[in-house]
């Protein structure tokens, strides 16, 4: 409207000009409201007549200007007169930018409104970190701006901005006044029939800066100084880590390192990555809007409750609808008795009259088809179809086959001819479009299609024919899910002439099929929907009478002439009453938008058949023409009227083309389906009578399927006009789109549904979805029938209005149901189009859909990113359009991608492919380059946080059984050690020292090492008299050298080898202590020194033994810029030591001394070191003996590292104890040759070998694929008895399954392997022997797992784990499974902490200041009841153990230890117990494109560290798959993203990852991400 009593038209060009360019700068953003309304009131100034109380504060919105004629302005709404009002459009900026073309004339004030509210808060949500090399556009491909022309089939581009604010904009007006309206229907004056009026002014809320954002601001600016971070889901953490000896923990992590980040504790982080998550967890302390709903208590079975249904919800209140009826369908006497019997009589009688023109790319005409020569070309079409295709006794087509048209929009006439010709030989034409390429977005679907319809015939013209696909041999390609295919080409060339005698069969119309038309269903589907003959007929009357078509009218066409509306009126009714059809093709439109308005006026045409898109377009072009005339339209049907946004583009052409002789009543709305074919049309209005109402409704009325003026949130409303009547002849209901058809009542919204002659009749070759929807009969309330006939599912929702007028509101295929409430795909991409600015994106290259992720929809919206735009634009524009959807629409948004210009798939008008995008977000093919998940804002059914039960302990409790829950206490043990008889034994036995003297007198010649290098030859042996007297040459050395008393450490820094036993050995014999130390990595000092280091101070460490070339780096200059090299204690290389003899060899006084030190660094990245004594050493090694029946005449090999738990123990204690001889594997050997191990294996014949999960990895990777290769060179697995995994982790089933399927055929047993499982207090626990039966495997539900239970679930199970027993449990130990709180033994039904009682334990840790309450704690602990005078040590893992079926070697049941994982490892979140290793099984499934990954937790929120192994482009993939399979499989809200290199996620030598030193380097920023998304 403009500003009352100045007519804006009559200003001077130049104030118009600069009236537009404020309007814009105010549209953008660029001027604040009231800067706005001083210019403008200083422009306006000098026009504006003295009049009292003149308001300027508003812009001139023009909505939806008045369509009525009346010019006296009404009493409610005084306004100008329309005349005025409809010729002062709005100027545009001169210059053309790009975006002038989709400028909205409607300023998008809900929107602004909504956000206004978050300004302040403009940059709250952190930013994500991207690397600069990602994703750099290349210049070709992707910065072609994308045909944004293409609109998309349905999506308008101003429209939407419109259509929102209109829904928007009668937040002007008093909602009285909209029911008077509504109701009566009555008429009233332009300006009242906009939905605008200039009623309340000042409807701006100026924004009020918040004080909790504008703090929410400071804070994520400031750097967190010693602030502890904020607990999120305020469970308190447990006390976790205490387990770790202070005195090492304090320098657990690496105390090189500049600045200490011990996160955990709140100690200061100063880094980029920190200042992010803390603006993450302020955003996500503010309140979530939908409370969390009060779920279930740990047991029940379901995870997600349905929320409760809220008090407040509008529920529909109206009487039940009575069906609606059309007016009955006229008869008229000469309508003809088929559609083909119209061809006929217009091809002999009007043969000269015009029937089509078609026109070229520049929208001239091309060509002019008369209903002559269609007549006689589809006659020649139907002759040779049936006649000259094939022999005579053999024809390869018969009346009632299904022939494929292939024709592309350009050339209508070969078209028609075609489909005409198919309806004269009575087969059935299935119109479909030309296939661009092989893998052509949908072409499977079409394939799907024309399988369900059994064509294998395709008719197409020659030029179409030229441009298909082809092979390199010529042939046309065979299309992604075509059946086999044969090409016609119907060039009238090609053509044979019918012979005299030959006449078409016409039969009267039947209900025989006419032709097929295809749809593609929510899901991507495409089917063909049937309609017969006699519909075919009945819809061409039904559609001459509701639009009132006279013989020989002329028609512009804009629509595609092969389905919808462009079939129906511009290709079968305009044969059936002569009219003369202008055709205008699409890639006509693309290059002169105003084309077929220009046909309209050169033409005179009467009817004009358009979308939205076609107004908008010739709208933006209009400006070039200034002599166009519409005013021989008598209709424009607008088919895609039924849009709810379709209004403001009506309502916009109508401003700008009024002028030029559009009259208002012409515009006429209609609604279709597929299914039911036309379903309402608005009939052309009489000149001057009243235009209808629109409705005005309430968004959240919508959202519950009822309807509601809107009243009290002006800025959710939705606008929409009617679609006219029923069509003539059909009788129409409004039912529940789900469940069983029941009529709704009349304030609710439902499904349309028809019955009528002239509809569809079936989905082609599918019965079954054909019953469902042209079979379905309306229930009422009471469930029963309301009469006899069926009615048929249009799929457009919507109701009837006052006066049996029909209103859509959307389609069921665009319907998104989240939580119960229903939203329209189109509503929410008006919405996000409306968000200013409009730079970042493309209009109309928007696509909405929804993705099921945790038993809800979730909303996902996808858009093509301008190549101009920035990152913070992007970013700025993405958090703006989930604000201004949050406010409208009361829902949140799941993920909102933005992908390169040009990079959605196209369907073949140019639209977004929905279904194809959709699919390319789930597999992970979309490649964004920018993405923002918002999954703690709209994830509310998660389960309530699991709250602990307190538990009184005590031995009643057992009896009333609250806490021992299983049908046994959980414990179980290996088989007793025995004793030993001989004295000369026992002896030999007591210490190593004096086993390896006995040796070498006894049996000096006997072979105990062989060392093997990377060809697999023995580069090094040892006999025991050999390792004897190496031994001695190193006790001499130390003895001279060191200046050691007994009971010094001394550190070994050796190579794995025969050096590092002879070492180890010496040490004994000269009674020092000795501490095994893997040798820094050359190439990488800098990383691994510092360990050495560390481990050589906190054992404080007298010497160092080591070869010359170690020696030589521990005294290099790199080695200088890592560590202090000037304080290392003595360094004795032991390569050339002189052949001396110690004086005495030490034998310790009693078995309790201590044998050696064992430090290792655990998987939290502490590092801690346990004693083991000579008693603990010999039992160990005994147990170990008996349990692998291992002695003198036997070889195993190992292909460990040998520097601390079980694998140090085979590698130097075992042989020597046992006297077998042990053939040696460094692992770093098979990098340089992978097959080294198992040749080796075969070689000797091996039965029993022992490797490492690296190993074990190494050779499954690299030697999969090799195995035949292998065998060739005879490499043969069948001797391995027993292959033995050594860790301190839960058994890797699925690697260890993988090694034995892939070696299965080298002749590898499937029982042969196994795994072993050690910890820091006792090295092993369990190793699979040779004695026990073999491993079992169970499956265990993870529900259960995360409330520390264990249940067993069948295989397949959903949210089954499988576990594999972690070996047979070694001779003389037993183990218990504890509560880790209470200390009370529990029942074999629970999780537990596994504590072990054996002889061969640690005796405690190796501390400087002897930490004595964590050695009692961890080493010598007593159950709390039950059992209290054993000794117990802690483990730190959790398991369970289960009794099986099987039998042990004694005959008794045998009970299986199940290990599940690192008590120090699990994350406590939500109140449950996750173990990391199962979120990152299920993430490392989630793309093909991640290597490995790695989670923690910071300040409760879960971080997962992908690496990526693709390409670049992939890493935003990652992210919306990530946070789906986590939330779906474990019910946890991933906080942060973070997408790295391979090889990033730091491994020990055991090959486990070391997730807290990941934690670290994450927070201090070292890990050069590609990309980190925090989730909102």
């Amino acid at each position: 409207m403009a500003d009352r009593g100045v007519d804006l038209s009559a200003l001077p060009k130049e104030v118009r000009d600069q009236l537009a360019e404020l309007d814009l700068e105010l549209s953008e953003g660029d001027i604040t409201q009231k800067g706005y309304e001083k210019k403008r009131a200083k422009l306006l100034g000098p026009y504006i007549p003295h009049m009292p109380k003149v308001d300027l504060s508003l812009p001139d919105v023009q909505l939806s200007p008045g369509h009525s004629a009346d010019p006296s302005p009404s009493p409610e709404a005084p306004g100008p007169s329309t005349s005025s009002a409809s010729r002062h459009h709005r100027t545009h900026r001169s210059g053309g930018a790009r975006d002038d073309r989709y400028r909205s004339d409607i300023h998008t004030e809900a929107v602004q409104a909504a956000l206004a509210k978050h300004k302040e808060e403009k940059m709250a949500l952190p930013m994500p970190t991207k690397r600069r090399s990602a994703f750099v556009q290349s210049p070709v491909d992707n910065c072609t701006p994308p045909d944004t022309s293409s609109a998309s089939e349905d999506e308008g581009s101003l429209r939407r901005q419109a259509a929102l604010s209109a829904a928007l904009a009668q937040s002007l007006q008093s909602p009285d006044y909209w029911i008077n309206r509504s109701v009566q229907s009555s008429s009233t004056s332009s300006s009242a029939s906009s939905t605008l009026s200039h009623g309340e002014p000042k409807t701006q809320p100026q924004p009020q800066p918040q004080p909790a954002s504008a703090l929410a601001d400071v804070l994520a600016h400031t750097r967190i100084e010693n602030s502890v971070p904020p607990d999120v889901t305020s469970s308190t953490p447990q006390e976790r880590g205490s387990r770790v000896p202070p005195a090492v923990r304090g320098m657990s992590r690496g105390q090189s390192r500049s600045s200490m980040l011990d996160t955990a504790d709140g100690v200061p982080v100063n880094s980029r990555v920190s200042t992010k998550i803390q603006q993450l967890l302020n955003t996500l302390k503010r309140p979530k809007r939908p409370p969390l709903s009060e779920f279930f208590l740990d047991d029940s079975e379901e995870i997600v409750e349905v929320p409760q249904p809220d008090p407040n919800t509008p529920k529909p209140e109206g009487r039940q609808i009575i069906p609606v009826k059309g007016e009955p369908l006229g008869v008229v006497s000469n309508w003809p008795p088929a559609l083909q019997a119209a061809l006929a009589r217009w091809g002999a009688t009007q043969a000269k009259s015009p029937a089509l023109t078609a026109l070229d790319i520049t929208g001239k005409p091309l060509y002019t088809l008369t209903y002559g020569k269609l007549w006689s070309r589809s006659l020649k079409l139907a002759y040779t179809l049936l006649n000259k295709l094939g022999t005579k006794t053999e024809p390869v087509l018969r009346p009632g086959d299904r022939v494929a048209l292939v024709y592309p929009n350009s050339d209508p006439a070969m078209f028609w001819v075609a489909f005409y010709g198919c309806l004269l030989a009575e087969v059935i034409p299935v119109p479909i479009e030309v296939p661009l390429s092989r893998q052509d977005a949908g072409s499977q679907q079409i394939g799907f299609l024309l399988g369900s319809c059994g064509v294998s015939l395709a008719l197409t013209s020659e030029v179409c024919l030229k441009g298909l696909p082809k092979t390199p041999n010529g042939e046309i390609m065979q299309f992604k899910g075509w059946p086999r295919m044969k090409w016609v080409v119907t060039d009238t060339k090609y053509l044979t002439k019918p012979s005299k005698d030959w006449q078409p069969h016409i039969p009267t119309a039947n209900t025989d099929t006419a032709y097929i038309e295809y749809k593609a269903s929510k899901e991507g589907t495409v089917m063909g929907v049937a309609v017969s003959k006699i519909s075919m007929l009945t819809h061409c009357q039904a559609l001459t009478q509701a639009c009132n078509y006279c013989e020989g009218e002329t028609l512009v066409n804009v629509l595609d002439c092969k389905k919808d509306m462009g079939l129906w009126h511009g290709v079968l009714t305009s044969v059936m009453n002569r009219i003369h059809t202008i055709t205008v093709p699409y890639a006509v439109m693309k290059a002169c938008p105003m084309s077929w308005v220009q046909r309209v006026h050169i033409h005179k045409a009467r009817v004009a058949l358009v979308k939205c898109r076609d107004l908008h377009w010739a709208m933006m072009a209009h400006r070039d023409q200034r002599d166009t005339n519409l005013s021989s339209i008598r209709m424009l049907i607008v088919a895609d009227g039924a849009n709810p946004w379709s209004v403001s583009s009506c309502d916009a052409f109508l401003n700008v083309f009024q002028s030029h002789g559009l009259k208002p009543e012409v515009i006429c709305p209609c609604a279709s389906s597929p299914e039911a074919l036309t379903v309402a049309i608005r009939r052309p209005g009489a000149r001057g009578a009243p235009l209808p109402a629109r409705a005005i409704l309430s968004m959240g009325g919508l959202s519950h399927g009822v309807i509601r003026v809107n009243t009290e949130d002006k800025n959710s409303a939705l606008t929409v006009q009617d679609v006219g009547h029923v069509m003539p002849g059909a009788l129409m209901c409004i039912v529940k789109p789900d469940g069983s058809p029941q009529l709704c009542k009349t304030d609710e919204i439902g499904e349309i549904v028809l019955n009528s002659r002239a509809g569809g009749t079936m989905y082609y070759g599918l019965p079954g979805v054909t019953k469902n929807t042209f079979e379905v009969i309306p229930v009422n309330q009471a469930g029963a029938p309301i009469g006899e006939i069926p009615f048929t599912r249009t799929g457009l929702l919507g109701f009837v209005g006052p006066g049996s007028l029909v209103f859509v509101v959307g389609k069921n295929e665009g319907l998104l149901m989240v939580s119960g409430r229903r939203h329209n795909a189109d509503d929410l991409v008006a919405t996000a189009l409306a968000v200013e600015p409009v730079k970042t994106v493309y209009r109309g290259r928007i696509a909405v859909f929804s993705v099921t992720v945790f038993y809800d929809e979730r909303i996902v919206i996808v858009a093509e990113q301008r190549p101009d735009a920035s990152e913070e634009d992007s970013f700025q524009w993405m958090s703006r359009v989930l604000q201004a959807i949050d406010s409208i629409h009361q829902v949140g948004l799941y993920c909102l991608a933005l992908v390169p210009a040009n990079t959605l798939p196209k369907t073949p008008l140019g639209g977004i492919h929905i279904c194809e995008t959709k699919q390319n977000f789930l597999e992970g093919n979309l490649h964004p380059c920018n993405i923002l998940m918002c999954p703690h804002t709209c994830v509310t059914n998660l389960p309530k946080p699991r709250q602990k039960q307190p538990v009184g302990v005590g031995p009643a409790s057992i009896m009333v059984g609250n806490l021992v829950a299983g049908k046994r206490i959980a414990q179980a043990a290996g088989r007793e050690l025995g004793v030993i008889e001989d004295q000369d034994l026992i002896r030999k036995h007591q210490f190593l020292s004096e086993a390896l003297q006995w040796r070498a007198q006894t049996d000096p010649d006997h072979v105990l090492y062989v060392l093997l290098n990377a060809k697999g030859v023995a580069v090094c042996t040892a006999t025991c008299v050999q390792l004897h007297k190496r031994a001695e040459k190193i006790t001499a050395a130390l003895m001279e050298r060191g200046g050691l008393n007994t009971g010094d450490n001394v550190v070994l820094l050796y190579p794995p080898g025969i050096d590092l036993i002879a070492a180890f050995y010496g040490c004994l014999y000269a009674g020092v202590i000795p501490v095994t130390v893997r040798p820094p990595h050359p190439q990488n000092l800098a990383a691994t020194l510092p360990t050495v280091r560390m481990i050589i101070d906190v054992s404080k460490a007298a010497c160092i033994l080591t070869t010359q070339p170690l020696m030589r780096i521990l005294r290099s200059r790199e080695a200088a810029a890592s560590v202090n090299i000037k304080t290392w204690p003595t360094i004795i290389d032991t390569d050339d030591l002189p052949r001396k003899r110690p004086p005495q060899i030490y034998k310790p006084p009693t078995a309790e001394m201590l044998a050696y030190l064992d430090f290792s660094v655990s998987t939290t990245g502490m590092l801690t070191g346990v004693k083991m004594s000579h008693a603990a050493v010999s039992t160990l090694c005994r147990s170990i003996k008996l349990q692998c029946e291992l002695y003198s005449s036997r070889q195993i090999a190992i292909c460990l590292d040998p520097y601390c738990g079980l694998g140090f123990v085979l590698w130097c204690l075992s042989s020597v104890y046992s006297g077998h001889q042990s053939i040696l594997i460094p692992p770093l050997e098979l990098e340089s040759s992978l097959p080294l191990w198992l040749s080796t294996l075969s070689q000797y014949k091996i039965r029993d070998t022992f490797c490492s999960y690296s190993v074990m990895e190494l050779c499954t990777k690299g030697l999969g694929t090799q195995t035949e290769i292998l065998k060739a060179r005879g490499v043969n697995l069948s001797c391995v008895r027993s292959c033995v995994v050594i860790a301190e982790e839960r058994p890797r089933l699925a690697l260890t399954q993988s090694f034995s399927k892939l070696f299965k055929d080298l002749g590898l047993s499937p029982r042969a392997v196994s795994t072993a499982f050690g910890s820091r207090v006792n090295l092993a626990i369990c190793l699979q022997g040779t004695s026990g039966p073999d491993p079992s495997t169970v499956y265990v539900d993870m529900k259960s797992l995360r409330h520390d239970r264990v249940r067993l679930v069948e295989r397949g199970a959903p949210q089954s784990l499988p576990l594999m027993e972690s070996g047979t449990i070694l001779p003389g130990v037993r183990v218990i499974i504890v509560n880790p709180e209470t200390r009370g033994p529990l029942g074999d039904s629970h999780l537990g902490e596994i504590w072990v009682n054996s002889p061969h334990s640690a005796s405690g840790y190796y501390t400087i200041y002897g930490e004595e309450s964590l050695q009692a704690d961890h080493f010598n602990t007593r159950l709390s009841f039950g059992e209290p005078h054993t000794l117990w040590a802690r483990t730190g893992y959790l398991g369970f153990v289960k009794r099986t079926e099987l039998l042990d070697a004694s005959g008794d049941r045998h009970d299986a230890l199940f290990v599940v994982g690192s008590l120090d490892e699990t994350l406590e979140l939500r109140g449950l117990r996750y173990h990391p290793i199962d979120i990152e099984t299920s993430v490392s499934r989630a793309h093909r494109s991640i290597a490995e990954s790695a989670v923690f937790t910071w300040t409760n929120l879960l971080v997962v560290v992908a690496e990526l192994s693709g390409s670049e482009q992939e890493a935003l993939d990652l992210v919306p798959l990530v946070t789906n399979v986590v939330l779906e499989e474990h019910h946890l809200i991933v906080g942060v993203v973070v997408i790295v290199d391979p090889g990033v996620i730091p491994i020990n030598s055991r090959g486990e990852k070391q997730r807290m030193h990941l934690r670290d380097s994450f927070l201090a920023d070292q890990l050069d991400p590609i990309y980190v998304a925090y989730n909102m």
